[in-house]
């Protein structure tokens, strides 16, 4: 008979990310959900500095910033050369909308300017709740077409750019993904790393690790709680697994884990690329869970999606 901890799925998460698990509950740290905003975001990012993997050296870290709709986003640039007109991934952080910023991103920012010769740029997008969405989006697709238009300015080719992020981030990037095919801008790739794509139903892979994990169910519900108010201008702004065409958009890179209660959103999403004709290169790391790729320092599989995200990009400019 099955016991208590198979229901939940952790019978699958690997030994290390056990481990894992384990010291975080014995250092007794409350939720982020119970936390006051400011808190959190603190929380999260003190949270992301101690797992994840030390920063690569670059020839080339900037900050600048770029107009936004709301006024100006601060935004980062890693490169490995200071060669003028370098590919750009325009990378979008994590973190339920509310979390995260520039220097959550950054370990792995670095590791992929390092490994795909590419420029990579993160944006500081608004956050709920003082900003409900889609602010983020608004933030993140201003962001794009500033680098196609003006990313010259800051050595890049706008007319070879990709956008990327994870989690909120893999969500904002497949929305974005899809305006800039209606907009008539060609974009490489789109790399989605454990997107949520939908918010309608539970899937096996929720009712299965949405307990004994970081991404809790509470903490998704916390994260929905913050960002609603706004008026979305298409109902799959937030729910890019929605929207009505999907063919046509950029090929796609998605990234996911096992043991994460939005694997299934992102293999859901997946399939409605490949129905629509869009090339997908899906990849499930087992055993680990949920932000594991700012975990470096504990789960080797962060640095193994860092390359392999690399080499998409890289492989993505060659084609382009």
């Amino acid at each position: 008979m099955a016991d208590a901890q198979d229901n939940t799925g952790a019978h699958r998460f690997s030994a290390l990310t056990k481990m894992l698990l384990e010291n975080v509950k014995r250092a007794g740290f409350p939720p982020i959900y119970q936390l006051p905003i400011a808190q959190a975001r603190g929380a999260y990012k003190s949270a992301v500095g101690a797992m994840e993997l030390p920063h690569v050296p670059l020839a080339r870290t900037e900050n600048f910033v770029i107009p936004g709709p709301a006024g100006d986003l601060p935004a980062r640039l890693w490169a490995d050369s200071h060669e003028p007109g370098l590919p750009v991934l325009l990378y979008l952080h994590g973190g339920g909308f509310v979390i995260g910023d520039l220097d959550t991103c950054e370990s792995m920012c670095r590791q992929v300017a390092a490994q795909s010769g590419a420029a990579v740029v993160a944006v500081d997008y608004r956050l709920a709740p003082e900003h409900k969405y889609p602010a983020g989006l608004e933030d993140s697709w201003a962001a794009l077409n500033w680098l196609v238009s003006h990313g010259h300015t800051v050595g890049v080719d706008g007319r070879r750019i990709a956008v990327g992020g994870d989690s909120a981030g893999g969500t904002l990037s497949a929305s974005v993904a899809l305006m800039a095919r209606d907009a008539g801008i060609p974009l490489a790739l789109q790399a989605l790393i454990y997107p949520s794509v939908q918010t309608r139903s539970a899937t096996e892979s929720f009712k299965a690790f949405s307990r004994d994990t970081l991404l809790s169910a509470e903490l998704m519900t916390w994260f929905e709680a913050q960002i609603k108010g706004g008026t979305v201008a298409q109902a799959w702004h937030r729910e890019p697994l929605h929207a009505p065409d999907h063919s046509g958009v950029a090929p796609a890179w998605i990234g996911l884990a096992e043991c994460d209660a939005l694997t299934d959103e992102g293999k859901l999403y997946a399939q409605k690329l490949r129905d629509a004709g869009v090339p997908v290169d899906l990849r499930v790391w087992p055993g680990v869970i949920h932000d594991f790729i700012n975990m470096g320092r504990f789960l080797p599989e962060a640095a193994q999606l860092h390359g392999e995200l690399a080499a998409a990009v890289k492989q993505a400019f060659k084609a382009a």
